[in-house]
Protein backbone atom coordinates (compact mmCIF):
# COMPACT_ATOMS: atom_id res chain seq x y z
CA UNK A 1 0.00 0.00 0.00
CA UNK A 2 1.51 2.93 -0.89
CA UNK A 3 1.66 6.05 1.09
CA UNK A 4 -0.53 8.80 -0.19
CA UNK A 5 -0.36 12.81 0.65
CA UNK A 6 -3.20 12.96 2.83
CA UNK A 7 -5.09 9.83 4.97
CA UNK A 8 -6.91 7.60 2.90
CA UNK A 9 -11.33 8.29 3.78
CA UNK A 10 -14.15 7.29 2.29
CA UNK A 11 -14.30 10.77 0.93
CA UNK A 12 -11.43 10.85 -1.01
CA UNK A 13 -10.38 7.01 -2.04
CA UNK A 14 -12.64 5.41 -5.02
CA UNK A 15 -12.52 2.28 -3.40
CA UNK A 16 -15.35 1.89 -1.45
CA UNK A 17 -17.65 0.94 -3.92
CA UNK A 18 -20.45 -1.85 -2.52
CA UNK A 19 -19.59 -5.13 -4.23
CA UNK A 20 -23.27 -6.08 -6.21
CA UNK A 21 -25.19 -8.80 -4.56
CA UNK A 22 -24.11 -7.71 -0.95
CA UNK A 23 -23.95 -10.54 1.40
CA UNK A 24 -23.99 -8.28 4.78
CA UNK A 25 -27.25 -8.02 6.82
CA UNK A 26 -26.82 -3.88 6.95
CA UNK A 27 -28.66 -2.09 10.70
CA UNK A 28 -28.33 1.18 12.03
CA UNK A 29 -24.69 1.98 13.13
CA UNK A 30 -24.88 0.67 16.62
CA UNK A 31 -26.10 -2.27 14.86
CA UNK A 32 -23.44 -2.10 12.37
CA UNK A 33 -20.70 -1.47 15.01
CA UNK A 34 -21.86 -5.04 17.54
CA UNK A 35 -21.43 -6.77 14.33
CA UNK A 36 -18.24 -5.91 13.32
CA UNK A 37 -17.08 -6.58 16.87
CA UNK A 38 -18.65 -9.76 16.76
CA UNK A 39 -16.76 -10.54 13.28
CA UNK A 40 -13.65 -9.05 14.53
CA UNK A 41 -13.74 -11.46 17.49
CA UNK A 42 -14.42 -14.42 15.81
CA UNK A 43 -11.68 -13.89 13.12
CA UNK A 44 -8.66 -12.78 15.71
CA UNK A 45 -9.87 -16.49 17.23
CA UNK A 46 -9.58 -17.72 14.02
CA UNK A 47 -5.95 -16.41 13.11
CA UNK A 48 -4.22 -17.05 16.50
CA UNK A 49 -5.63 -21.05 15.84
CA UNK A 50 -3.88 -20.46 12.47
CA UNK A 51 -1.14 -19.47 13.71
CA UNK A 52 -0.76 -22.43 16.15
CA UNK A 53 -1.41 -24.53 13.10
CA UNK A 54 1.38 -22.87 11.05
CA UNK A 55 4.10 -22.89 13.41
CA UNK A 56 3.20 -26.83 14.16
CA UNK A 57 3.63 -27.33 10.65
CA UNK A 58 7.19 -25.69 10.44
CA UNK A 59 5.38 -22.74 8.56
CA UNK A 60 7.30 -20.08 10.87
CA UNK A 61 6.69 -16.95 8.91
CA UNK A 62 3.18 -17.57 8.17
CA UNK A 63 2.47 -18.29 11.82
CA UNK A 64 4.32 -15.22 12.51
CA UNK A 65 2.23 -13.39 9.85
CA UNK A 66 -1.36 -14.97 11.26
CA UNK A 67 -0.49 -13.52 14.95
CA UNK A 68 -0.14 -10.32 13.53
CA UNK A 69 -3.48 -10.53 12.11
CA UNK A 70 -5.29 -11.64 15.05
CA UNK A 71 -3.16 -8.69 16.68
CA UNK A 72 -4.70 -6.83 14.42
CA UNK A 73 -8.26 -7.78 14.60
CA UNK A 74 -8.09 -6.71 18.22
CA UNK A 75 -7.06 -3.40 17.72
CA UNK A 76 -10.23 -3.42 15.47
CA UNK A 77 -12.38 -4.69 18.15
CA UNK A 78 -10.96 -2.00 20.50
CA UNK A 79 -11.90 0.73 18.41
CA UNK A 80 -15.58 -0.42 17.37
CA UNK A 81 -16.16 -0.88 21.17
CA UNK A 82 -15.38 2.14 22.30
CA UNK A 83 -17.71 3.62 19.47
CA UNK A 84 -20.80 1.27 21.26
CA UNK A 85 -19.81 2.12 24.67
CA UNK A 86 -20.37 5.80 23.96
CA UNK A 87 -24.08 4.55 23.43
CA UNK A 88 -24.46 1.93 25.49
CA UNK A 89 -21.78 2.28 28.65
CA UNK A 90 -22.31 -1.08 29.70
CA UNK A 91 -21.60 -3.26 26.61
CA UNK A 92 -19.72 -6.32 27.09
CA UNK A 93 -17.83 -7.57 23.99
CA UNK A 94 -18.54 -11.29 23.29
CA UNK A 95 -16.69 -14.35 24.28
CA UNK A 96 -13.51 -15.33 21.81
CA UNK A 97 -15.18 -18.90 19.96
CA UNK A 98 -13.09 -21.56 19.96
CA UNK A 99 -12.01 -22.12 16.50
CA UNK A 100 -10.11 -24.79 13.95
CA UNK A 101 -8.29 -24.78 11.37
CA UNK A 102 -7.17 -26.97 8.05
CA UNK A 103 -4.16 -27.32 6.37
CA UNK A 104 -1.92 -23.79 6.21
CA UNK A 105 -2.26 -23.30 2.41
CA UNK A 106 -6.10 -23.81 3.09
CA UNK A 107 -6.08 -21.24 6.05
CA UNK A 108 -4.46 -18.66 4.29
CA UNK A 109 -7.32 -18.65 1.45
CA UNK A 110 -10.06 -18.86 4.22
CA UNK A 111 -8.43 -15.80 5.71
CA UNK A 112 -8.00 -13.97 1.90
CA UNK A 113 -11.51 -14.26 1.05
CA UNK A 114 -12.57 -13.47 4.63
CA UNK A 115 -10.69 -10.28 4.64
CA UNK A 116 -11.88 -9.33 1.02
CA UNK A 117 -15.36 -9.72 2.05
CA UNK A 118 -14.91 -7.33 5.32
CA UNK A 119 -13.28 -4.98 2.92
CA UNK A 120 -15.70 -5.02 -0.21
CA UNK A 121 -18.65 -5.75 1.83
CA UNK A 122 -19.32 -5.60 4.99
CA UNK A 123 -17.26 -2.34 5.74
CA UNK A 124 -18.38 -0.25 2.85
CA UNK A 125 -21.78 -0.69 4.02
CA UNK A 126 -21.04 -0.05 7.46
CA UNK A 127 -19.59 2.85 6.41
CA UNK A 128 -22.22 4.07 4.20
CA UNK A 129 -24.25 4.10 7.29
CA UNK A 130 -22.51 6.08 9.03
CA UNK A 131 -21.66 8.56 6.56
CA UNK A 132 -25.75 8.76 6.28
CA UNK A 133 -26.70 8.91 9.97
CA UNK A 134 -23.38 11.67 10.64
CA UNK A 135 -21.59 9.10 13.02
CA UNK A 136 -17.90 10.50 12.31
CA UNK A 137 -16.82 7.92 14.70
CA UNK A 138 -18.00 5.04 13.55
CA UNK A 139 -17.12 6.28 9.89
CA UNK A 140 -13.62 7.08 11.27
CA UNK A 141 -12.80 3.45 12.77
CA UNK A 142 -14.66 1.46 9.84
CA UNK A 143 -12.32 3.07 7.24
CA UNK A 144 -9.25 2.35 8.97
CA UNK A 145 -10.56 -1.34 9.51
CA UNK A 146 -11.55 -1.58 5.85
CA UNK A 147 -8.22 0.14 4.75
CA UNK A 148 -6.31 -2.60 7.00
CA UNK A 149 -8.31 -5.11 5.72
CA UNK A 150 -7.54 -5.33 2.19
CA UNK A 151 -3.69 -5.31 3.00
CA UNK A 152 -4.30 -8.19 4.99
CA UNK A 153 -5.75 -9.68 2.27
CA UNK A 154 -3.17 -9.00 0.38
CA UNK A 155 -0.36 -10.88 2.47
CA UNK A 156 -2.53 -13.92 2.96
CA UNK A 157 -2.59 -14.25 -0.44
CA UNK A 158 1.43 -13.25 -1.02
CA UNK A 159 2.38 -15.92 1.51
CA UNK A 160 0.20 -18.42 -0.48
CA UNK A 161 1.76 -17.91 -3.24
CA UNK A 162 5.24 -18.18 -1.36
CA UNK A 163 4.39 -21.08 0.79
CA UNK A 164 7.23 -23.10 0.07
CA UNK A 165 10.03 -20.61 -1.10
CA UNK A 166 9.22 -18.17 2.28
CA UNK A 167 11.86 -15.37 2.85
CA UNK A 168 13.27 -14.05 6.01
CA UNK A 169 10.95 -10.70 6.23
CA UNK A 170 8.81 -10.50 9.41
CA UNK A 171 5.85 -7.91 9.99
CA UNK A 172 5.32 -5.09 11.54
CA UNK A 173 1.74 -4.01 13.43
CA UNK A 174 0.52 -0.33 13.13
CA UNK A 175 -0.69 0.13 16.64
CA UNK A 176 -3.65 2.48 15.42
CA UNK A 177 -5.32 0.76 12.96
CA UNK A 178 -3.78 -2.92 12.53
CA UNK A 179 -2.05 -2.45 9.41
CA UNK A 180 0.50 -4.35 8.61
CA UNK A 181 3.73 -4.50 6.76
CA UNK A 182 6.11 -6.87 5.89
CA UNK A 183 9.63 -6.40 5.84
CA UNK A 184 11.09 -3.14 8.02
CA UNK A 185 11.66 -1.14 4.58
CA UNK A 186 9.37 1.76 5.39
CA UNK A 187 8.73 5.34 7.57
CA UNK A 188 5.21 5.27 8.55
CA UNK A 189 1.62 3.48 8.15
CA UNK A 190 0.21 4.39 4.99
CA UNK A 191 -3.26 4.31 6.88
CA UNK A 192 -3.10 6.64 9.56
CA UNK A 193 0.83 7.55 9.15
CA UNK A 194 2.01 6.50 12.66
CA UNK A 195 5.77 6.22 12.46
CA UNK A 196 7.57 2.95 12.06
CA UNK A 197 9.32 3.21 15.24
CA UNK A 198 5.69 2.48 17.29
CA UNK A 199 5.13 -0.22 15.47
CA UNK A 200 5.14 -3.97 16.77
CA UNK A 201 7.64 -6.78 15.15
CA UNK A 202 5.69 -10.04 14.32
Amino acid sequence: MNIRDVMPTAENSTNFNIVPDSATKVGSTLDNLKAAVNGETGASAKYAAFSKLAAEAGYGQISRLFAAASAAEQIHIALETAEIKKKEADYEKPAAPEMEGHQTDINLINGALGEIYETSDMYPNFIKVAIDEDEAGAQFVFTRAKLAESVHAELYMQAYNNIDAPDDDEYYLCPACGYIHKGSDFEKCPICFTPADRFKKF
